[in-house]
């Protein structure tokens, strides 16, 4: 592969998996069962990014292994709907058609665990590259994963393997930091906020949780559908991700490494951070308060869960919304939903359903948002900077009480 012998897009593609391997010092390269690509968004990639993978799918370049796309910046089937401009789509899809070429499936997720089938297993090595679906594959599914930049990624689908250092030695996935949580956690927002502070103090290091268990409900062997613990974690999780650069933790009794491995993941000297208090995430989380009208509602920052979505169309049922609400999630979730009668109910109400995309990597500044609710931390932590927008952080009924008066509650 490295010699040209498989065509220039192989060499290419070698060449990035062998030369990161120098830089990092990887005794050899292992082979990879999945790969998750980010950098799709056209806002994120620009005409460059476009000329780049075009030309990589024209030298005939492949994938190996079952290899997914991140969310791009708008929804396939409804990009006039939602407003986006022609100038912005057709490059778009034109970023899409590249990667389907070179064999990758246009899953468009963040949350490629709640796919039906290849999900990676305990122990499998993965390149996966967007931040929330890393800390996901080797926290919660106990897979092998570097936070892979997106050409890195791409690298390692077409060659089937990647260079073995970081996360992939287990020498690396002990803890350096104790956590102890004496803060209430009520709502997936207050995981979001719990995340912010733990990244922010654990910064790239692995925080074992000593204690969160007690707050947990029970985290069951089939997270296809998300569910309470699941869908508190990879909020955590993506939060950790987005203040800090945190790519795997561990929860006593509960995460496979800390069930597996227990004690042998920690040292006796580790620093111990204590979060008594989540008043200075929200504070800065909730950042803009003198913010009260809400041009839009994001809710699925990581994508939506299907019971996410049952919240969700709970609490409309009846109702009607006087703000936009999107729901981000994945073709396969949104499917589920409308299978469920979810999407008629929510429709009903005035919401979307609304795959393929999220609030960070669409172009949402030029759609008339200049005001956004969330329950999501990562995206409370992104979008002012990615859009422009100003936000509003809470939990989940208060941003469906936003959607459904406009204004934020009081109080």
């Amino acid at each position: 592969m490295l010699a040209g012998e498989m065509g220039a897009g192989v060499q290419r593609a070698m060449e990035i998996v062998f030369t990161l391997g120098r830089i990092y010092g990887a005794p050899d390269l292992v082979p990879v069962t999945h790969v998750q690509i980010s950098g799709v968004s056209y806002k994120n990639l620009g005409d460059a990014g476009v000329e780049f993978l075009e030309r990589w799918a024209d030298e005939g370049a492949r994938v190996r292994v079952p290899t997914m796309l991140n969310p791009m910046g708008m929804e396939e089937s409804s990009w006039r709907d939602m407003g986006i401009p022609e100038e912005f789509a057709l490059p778009q899809m034109a970023v899409v058609d590249a990667f389907v070429r070179m064999g990758v499936q246009p899953t468009l997720s963040c949350t490629p665990y709640f796919l039906p089938r290849g999900m990676p297993k305990r122990g499998d090595h993965l390149a996966w590259a967007e931040s929330s679906a890393v800390v996901f594959a080797n926290s919660i599914l106990g897979a092998y994963t570097n936070r892979e930049g997106g050409p890195g990624a791409l690298a390692a689908a077409i060659v089937g393997r990647t260079s073995r250092y970081g996360l992939h030695l287990d020498e690396n996935r002990v803890a350096t930091h104790v956590i102890r949580v004496r803060a209430r956690l009520k709502s997936i927002a207050d995981y979001g906020a719990l995340g912010y502070l733990v990244g922010k103090a654990v910064r790239d290091g692995v925080p074992y949780f000593e204690d969160l268990a007690e707050q947990l409900p029970l985290l069951s062997g089939d997270i296809s559908g998300g569910g309470d613990a699941v869908d508190r974690l990879k909020t955590m999780g993506a939060a950790m991700a987005a203040s800090g650069s945190i790519a795997l933790y561990h929860v006593a009794g509960v995460t496979p490494e800390a069930v597996e491995r227990g004690g042998d993941l920690l040292r006796d000297d580790l620093p111990v951070v204590e979060i008594a208090t989540l008043d200075r995430a929200y504070a800065f989380l909730d950042r803009d308060s003198d913010v009260r009208e809400i041009d839009l509602v994001s809710i699925g920052c990581p994508h939506a869960s299907l019971g996410e979505i049952h919240l969700i169309a709970d609490y409309l049922r009846g109702k009607s919304v006087h703000t936009r609400l999107w729901i981000t999630t994945s073709r396969w979730v949104k499917r589920l939903a409308e299978e469920a009668g979810l999407g008629e109910v929510i429709r009903e109400a005035g919401g979307k359903i609304v795959a393929d995309t999220c609030t960070v990597v669409a172009p949402i500044e030029t759609i008339g948002v200049h005001t956004m609710a969330t329950n999501a931390a990562k995206a409370a932590w992104y979008a002012p900077a990615h859009s422009g927008v100003k936000v509003r952080y809470g939990s989940l009924e208060q941003c469906l009480e936003a959607a459904v008066t406009g204004l934020w509650p009081d109080g």
